[in-house]
């Protein structure tokens, strides 16, 4: 073989030079490009490694799927960040991106990377925004939108069941708001993530196991976030846990952008778990006004009228009888001086009556008087046994009888009748 004819051997070094000069001359820094994949894993630090695939998901011939290595280093990556930030928005695994960038060839390990430049924040919002349309249509088509506001909200919901991260500004807001309404609200709290890859799941266990307590409603509250942050509130499996809720679930999420689907899909939601604490504080406190110390107010109300009522009644009567007992006390007092004149009259009218009774008969009876007549020479003259004779009849000859004289009393026999 002649040397014209031995074929070309490449050392490493020369290899790796030409494959460079070929994927500059097509993909290098001065021939950028977009790509669209899904990302599939994400290393964020100050710089950024991410692992993209096929939209299509088709897998090569030894079954993997086809995976660029991406990177965007410091100086790019802070400008998209930034760029994201602007948007309310963060990268995550599953999400389908557009990413502008080039090929690079590391040699010391023979890997082929994508220098990521910048990323299509648009392409991204719009994909975001379809996929929520389709899941919103999804639920709407089953009647899960509405399902959970079906459901009739307590006039007094003192029971609250809370999914929440414990601790958090969102958790401390929503609590003040309840233990400074001097209600007595009895919370349960059940413990979940509200941000991450593993936050839809948390959250759909916990609010399984809050929905299974003797709770009057759940309450779902973070304390705000960006977009990013929030993602797991717009989660299917989340949604669905809310619409299959056995009680009334009300979301305070503290977004400021657009509503989350798991906000259409609860019975009621607020825009921070602020106002979602003072609502659940107001209608509490405003119905035991309404059905406790209002009515409570006018009791004593009437209460007091009819007591006031009864006083006066009572005084009146008590000054009606004071005076009726004086005039009475008055009239018995003139009616007593009246009669003790009269008495005081009678009396002496009766005594001096008496008096010239007692004169007439004294008179009479001195002038009837046996002594008297003893002194004019009558004389009484009486039997043995003292009784008075009468009648010459009633004396015989030989019996002894008794004359009485003025000046004294002898015995004398009858000698003869």
């Amino acid at each position: 073989m002649s040397d014209e004819e031995q074929p070309k051997i490449f050392e490493v070094a020369q290899l790796y030079e030409g494959v460079t000069e070929l994927l500059e001359s097509g993909f290098g820094p001065r021939q950028p490009f977009w790509v669209r994949g899904e990302i599939v894993s994400l290393n964020d630090r100050t710089h950024a490694y991410i692992d993209i695939v096929d939209t299509a998901k088709v897998p090569e011939r030894g079954g993997k799927l086809a995976t660029l290595k991406g990177h965007c280093w410091k100086t790019k990556y802070e400008a998209v960040k930034r760029s994201l930030r602007e948007k309310d928005f963060t990268l995550a695994p599953g999400m389908v991106v557009n990413f502008y960038g080039h090929l690079d060839l590391y040699t010391p390990t023979g890997s082929l990377g994508f220098n990521i430049l910048n990323v299509d924040v648009q392409s991204l919002l719009g994909d975001a925004a379809k996929r929520r349309e389709e899941l919103l249509a999804t639920l709407g088509a089953e009647g899960l939108l509405e399902k959970n506001k079906l459901l009739p909200f307590p006039a007094m919901p003192l029971k609250i069941g809370v999914v929440a991260s414990k601790g958090t500004e969102g958790y401390n807001d929503f609590l003040n708001q309840l233990t400074g309404s001097g209600m007595a609200f009895v919370v349960t709290h059940v413990q979940t993530t509200v941000q991450g890859d593993a936050a839809p799941a948390e959250i759909v266990r916990a609010l399984r196991a809050v929905d299974e307590r003797e709770v009057d409603v759940i309450v779902v509250i973070r304390g705000g976030g960006s977009k990013g942050d929030l993602a797991c509130f717009d989660d299917e499996s989340v949604a669905r846990a809310i619409a299959d809720a056995r009680h009334p679930v009300v979301t305070g999420i503290g977004h400021t952008g657009d509503t989350s689907i798991a906000d259409l899909v609860a019975h009621q939601q607020f825009i921070t778990p602020s106002a979602l604490g003072t609502f659940l504080a107001d209608t509490t406190r405003n119905l035991y006004e309404h059905r406790v110390t209002r009515p409570a107010e006018r009791l004593q109300r009437y209460a007091t009228a009819v007591l006031d009522e009864a006083a006066n009644y009572t005084a009146e009567r008590r000054r009606t009888v004071v005076l009726a007992v004086r005039d009475r006390l008055r009239s018995e007092q003139m009616n007593l001086a009246h009669v003790r004149g009269t008495l005081t009259s009678a009396s002496k009218y009766v005594v001096e009556s008496a008096g010239r009774s007692l004169t007439s008969t004294r008179a009479l009876l001195a002038a009837y008087d046996p002594q008297r007549r003893l002194a004019q020479g009558w004389a009484i003259v009486s039997a043995a046994d003292g009784s008075i004779i009468r009648s010459v009849a009633a004396v015989a000859a030989g019996e002894t009888i008794t004359v009485r004289v003025a000046d004294g009393s002898f015995d004398t026999m009858v000698q003869e009748r």
